[in-house]
């Protein structure tokens, strides 16, 4: 069971394994802009097996939860699917049901896990394979693979990495539950930390914040929401733009006139900005309309930037 691209290395893994797959479930495919039907990748993987592809609107749906029942599953392994199972689902499988996880459980339970652990700073992350339970990610753990989260990743690219270790941890936990070799750890819940789904407004940036904290903070906002910040001049105008990237600077630069968070300064042709604690070089930027710049492109189309700011909107 599974709907977004983090669930297809695993199940492709699991399609081409001595195990025989009799379903994939995955969400109902969605209509953008236009009427037009989204690709639906878990889907079409089933259809390139040949394997049955289920599209409940609801998992709980009493009429796909006959379809199950009718199928008898060993085990069910969930990932990345996009809705809640409740117990019915859960009692189904002989096995039980088991569930991909982006992060070290029971650090970052939730819908953003992987976003989460670049956002607090974290030194390492993983996938985590545990036994779902209806209580949000807390289920016993039954195998974890551990990787360092690179200074360069964004969650885009952390998010691959996390699929791609997902293939041999599955692979690792279908056959121990087959042989009933599988040790089952429980969680300590008391280290329980929470990574609820991105919104939008998260994507905003807080120059309060240090700048090892806005570094992070840019990375895990890409591909979406995007970290923004809003350029506000003394004339009035303002200019949302979209942060790619910064660097923190070791030292205070000149031409600093205030400890306002957000003030700017453009020493020898760098983007500067205030933050707590310090300082960071805007190294590349996308003004609303426009492509992403370096600092240099930026400046020359902005002109005088003396008594500009980057803040939150107004």
């Amino acid at each position: 069971m599974g709907t977004g691209t983090f669930a297809l290395p695993a199940f492709r893994a699991l399609l081409t394994s001595e195990h025989q797959v009799q379903a994939i479930v995955t969400q109902p495919d969605r209509r953008g802009r236009g009427h037009h039907r989204h690709p639906h990748p878990v889907r079409e993987l089933g259809e390139q097996h040949n394997v049955r592809v289920l599209q409940p609107d609801k998992a709980a749906d009493p009429e796909f939860l006959d379809v199950l029942e009718d199928l008898r599953p060993d085990l069910v392994v969930v990932a990345a699917y996009g809705q809640i199972l409740k117990r019915k689902l859960l009692d189904t499988p002989r096995l039980g049901a088991f569930n991909l996880h982006g992060s070290l459980l029971p650090r970052h339970r939730g819908a953003a896990p992987v976003q989460y652990s670049i956002w607090k700073g974290d030194a390492k992350t993983g996938v985590t394979m545990f036994r779902i339970e209806p209580s949000l990610d807390s289920g016993p753990v039954v195998g974890v693979h551990e990787t360092d989260i690179l200074p360069t990743d964004t969650s885009e690219s952390l998010m691959e990495r996390l699929a791609e270790l997902s293939v041999p941890l599955t692979l690792d936990v279908v056959r121990q539950l087959e042989s009933g070799t599988a040790q089952l750890v429980p969680q300590d819940h008391s280290a329980a930390t929470l990574a609820p789904k991105v919104q939008k407004s998260d994507g905003l940036v807080d120059w309060n914040q240090t700048p090892q904290q806005i570094d992070c903070h840019i990375r895990a906002m890409w591909p979406w929401p995007k970290a923004s910040t809003v350029l506000h001049r003394s004339d009035g105008t303002d200019l949302r733009c979209i942060l790619h990237e910064v660097q923190e600077v070791d030292t205070t630069p000149d031409g600093t006139e205030s400890d306002a968070m957000g003030q700017i300064v453009t020493d020898q042709r760098q983007l500067l900005v205030r933050c707590r604690n310090g300082w960071v070089r805007i190294l590349r930027i996308q003004p609303a309309g426009s492509r992403i710049l370096s600092a240099v492109e930026f400046l020359n189309g902005q002109g005088d930037l003396a008594d500009a700011k980057f803040a939150a909107p107004e």
